[in-house]
């Protein structure tokens, strides 16, 4: 992803608001398919899609059309990458760090524990180096990435039994996803990674014992609340986490730069529309759980504080053994640290006084 490349197209949007540009209408009509992680009960986060597709249909007067396809129609929810690497599908919809058993730059893409928060990881990705980066790692897979969305801050997850410390997490079997899994396994607990679609099944009948997902809006359509009671925060696990459409590179190379530019603006569209949806969502859906009964939990200190120490040392174990992972974590690490230090003194002490008010 160039900089900036993503919003810069944006103005293609008005552009064609009027009608199809001549350019577009002289390209001939393009039919493609998009494999998606999610499943259509998610309508926030497989919806999106549907935004984006719906843009591009829409900014091409119908001669670019994607039709999008749930986990499991075209290929399983955990295996669109590897359908657009090897392009028998033209793209897909994913959480970049499902693939980390890749490579662990996969998700640095999307989220790791004690990462970067929803605005300073599109800023990283579209103002910084990460779009950069993470366009040239993806080029290996013969992928090319767009921003397609971010869960904005999450929970922490669903517990079956209370947490009273760090020592607690061990045996645990727990539903997570990303590096949060690698954190866990060394606190003690045992990781499982199944899609969504099949978490509530694996919780009601003790297959696991707790579930991390993302946050109330999603969690309470799925239902986590009739079989796991504690619900834990915050999601130090994912401080935020984004989505990406996945595209084949063959298929990418051989678009027009006005179908290119399509896609770039869709996705801009389709990026901030989830952020928005989840903030305003979100609110409502936490007090909802929370009135039928909901323990609502933060996680103990010395959990907290022993996750962060293994995540450092975790970082620093990669960037020894995995010389991509090295590059991409510094620049990653540096913004982080600048960007810790400007919401110091403002949106965090804003946010702290705000919260400590009543209204």
């Amino acid at each position: 992803m160039q900089r900036r490349s993503i919003f810069r197209h944006a103005g293609l949007v008005g552009v064609l608001a009027a009608g199809t540009a001549p350019a577009v209408q002289a390209q001939p009509a393009l039919r493609w398919r998009m494999a998606s992680s999610f499943p259509k009960s998610l309508d926030v986060m497989y919806g999106n899609a549907e935004v984006f597709s719906k843009a591009v249909r829409a900014m091409s007067g119908g001669k670019f059309e994607i039709s999008v396809h749930a986990a499991g129609e075209l290929t399983p929810a955990l295996s669109v990458a590897d359908a657009v690497q090897e392009g028998s599908v033209e793209a897909a919809h994913t959480a970049p760090y499902y693939f980390f058993g890749k490579d662990e730059c996969f998700a640095l893409g999307c989220a790791i524990p004690f990462g970067l928060n929803t605005r300073q990881m599109t800023a990283w990705m579209m103002e910084g180096n990460g779009g950069r980066l993470m366009r040239d790692f993806y080029a290996g897979y013969n992928i090319v990435n767009l921003a397609a969305g971010n869960t904005c801050g999450q929970m922490g997850g669903w517990f079956r039994k209370e947490l009273g410390s760090a020592k607690a997490l061990k045996g645990v079997k727990i539903r997570i996803g990303g590096f949060g899994g690698k954190i866990l396994a060394r606190l003690g607990a045992v990781p499982q990674n199944i899609p969504a679609g099949e978490i509530y099944t694996a919780l009601e009948k003790g297959t696991i014992d707790a579930a991390e997902w993302l946050g109330p809006y999603d969690d309470l359509k799925l239902g986590f609340a009739k079989v796991a009671p504690y619900y834990y925060y915050p999601g130090w696990q994912e401080g935020s986490a984004q989505v990406d459409f996945f595209i084949n590179a063959k298929a990418y190379e051989a678009l027009s730069a006005e179908h290119k530019a399509i896609l770039e603006a869709a996705s801009a569209q389709a990026h901030l529309t989830m952020q928005a949806q989840y903030d305003a969502r979100n609110p409502g859906a936490l007090r909802q759980l929370v009135g039928a009964g909901v323990k609502l939990r933060p996680f103990p200190r010395d959990l907290m504080s022993t996750a962060f120490q293994e995540a450092m040392a975790l970082y620093s174990e990669l960037s020894a053994s995995n010389p991509t992972w090295k590059k991409i974590y510094a620049d990653f690490a540096k913004f982080r640290a600048e960007q810790n230090m400007w919401y110091r003194f403002t949106e965090g002490t804003f946010d702290r006084f705000m919260q400590s008010q009543k209204f």
